[in-house]
């Protein structure tokens, strides 16, 4: 399990008390706050579910490209927002290179 899945749940945890309370006293900042932290949690632990499918994918990976796929799972762990900007970017890249003119 990777640490942005422990952050993932921990976050999520505390949006969920933080929505509750805020629901309990009426205080819709604390909702509000409580509700974002749940999104972010959600989205580390799904993050964190695809850097450790990405595990299991480098050691399957020939021999020759293991230490490379290493070293690019390491660089995600370390800047999951830069990972998730690049990854973006080349999707919207390769998806305008698909379309028909």
């Amino acid at each position: 399990m990777t640490d942005q899945r422990i952050e993932g749940a921990a976050t999520k945890f505390e949006g969920d008390v933080q929505n509750g309370l805020g629901q309990l006293t009426g205080d819709s900042k604390l909702q509000a706050d409580g509700r974002l932290n749940q999104v972010k949690g959600k989205a580390l632990d799904a993050y964190g579910r695809v850097i450790d499918g990405l595990d299991g994918l480098v050691e399957k990976a020939p021999a020759q490209y293991q230490d490379k796929a290493r070293q690019g799972l390491d660089f995600a762990r370390r800047k999951p927002l830069m990972t998730t900007g690049i990854v973006a970017g080349l999707a919207v890249l390769l998806g305008g290179l698909g379309r028909r003119r």
